[in-house]
């Protein structure tokens, strides 16, 4: 494979590999399950082109003194390197790794997260052309060297993705489709946040839900207010995307019997938001499955967890169960 096509396949895969990634953080259901295994196979392809872009091009540009194309370039691998690396030692190794607060999957994501701001700068340099398709009557598309070595690189990938599989077993661990390992049920689940802030100072006691946008009355309801509109017990299942999920007993008011009560029009999605200002749009075949929860594994909510209300969307990861629920807007 000639050096071009070889960074066209490494932007492919990059590409490729990072919008898989940020869909598989807001997928939590079964369904979704092959998106996590073409994101897997994708690492190990990108593993291998990496590598061997490596092998082709530090030797060369040591000898032409190509100091800031190496320190961006350097830079690009680092991130990469650490992405792939956490993504695969988080699979191999058979159970939760952490460093510090954080564990190998937060990191893994972090480190994808980086790389984009530093790939969009290694191309801005007149290296969009390699994005470029050839043009027609400049010969074939892909030669069948190109062909040949984009097969080599699948393959080594998917071989790649296997052996952390197979290892993941060998170590005895049991992880979701998602790749998030098994926590005891029944529990409080730990209490994570994206980007590791704290729970914000509030007094529980103050706080109400403000319920309104495509609706005949707005509402505004404190917490026996939401109560009222009737409580239920639900077992529903948190998937964090920091690599651990549990099933556990949630105890709050069904989102659609809070819209029911503002006699909410037609609706096209429901946005739940925090008073951190986060934010989940939900559509109108999860809202039945919904819960504003004020309590879990029975015991009142924690702070940390979400208290005095928290989103429980069982067909998302906890990502998008929304901590410190403030406002339902009906759209």
């Amino acid at each position: 494979m000639r050096t071009a096509a070889l960074d066209r396949l490494l932007a492919v895969l990059l590409v490729a590999q990072l919008a898989t990634g940020l869909l598989t953080l807001r997928s939590g259901v079964p369904a979704t399950a092959p998106l996590f295994w073409l994101h897997g196979l994708l690492g190990g392809a990108l593993l291998v082109a990496a590598a061997e872009k490596l092998r082709r091009s530090v030797g060369p540009a040591l000898r032409r003194r190509r100091w800031g194309r190496l320190a961006l370039g350097g830079l690009l691998t680092l991130l990469v390197a650490a992405a792939l690396a956490g993504g695969f030692a988080w699979v191999a190794s058979g159970r939760i790794l952490s460093i510090g607060p954080w564990t190998i999957l937060t990191l893994h994501v972090w480190a994808a997260l980086a790389v984009v701001p530093i790939v969009i700068v290694h191309l801005v340099p007149g290296r969009w052309r390699l994005l470029r398709p050839a043009a027609r009557g400049t010969g074939p598309r892909m030669s069948r060297r190109t062909a040949l070595g984009i097969g080599v690189v699948a393959a080594l990938g998917a071989v790649a993705y296997a052996g952390a599989n197979v290892l993941d077993r060998v170590m005895g661990g049991v992880r979701r489709f998602t790749g998030s390992r098994w926590l005891e049920p029944g529990g409080i689940p730990p209490p994570t946040t994206f980007y590791g802030e704290p729970a914000p100072p509030e007094d529980g006691s103050a706080w109400s839900l403000r319920v309104h946008g495509r609706v005949e009355r707005e509402l505004v309801l404190d917490r026996s207010g939401l109560e009222s509109l009737g409580a239920v017990d639900r077992s529903a299942t948190l998937d964090c995307t920091s690599g651990w999920v549990m099933t556990t007993d949630w105890r709050g008011t069904p989102l659609r019997a809070v819209l029911d009560a503002a006699d909410a029009r037609p609706v096209h999605f429901v946005k739940v938001r925090s008073t951190t200002g986060w934010m989940v749009a939900l559509e109108p075949h999860e809202l039945d499955g919904a819960l504003l929860a004020t309590g879990v594994a029975g015991v009142e909510l924690p702070r940390a967890n979400g208290a005095p209300c928290r989103l429980v969307a069982p067909t998302r990861r906890g990502l998008d169960w929304v901590k410190w629920v403030a406002e339902v807007e009906v759209a």
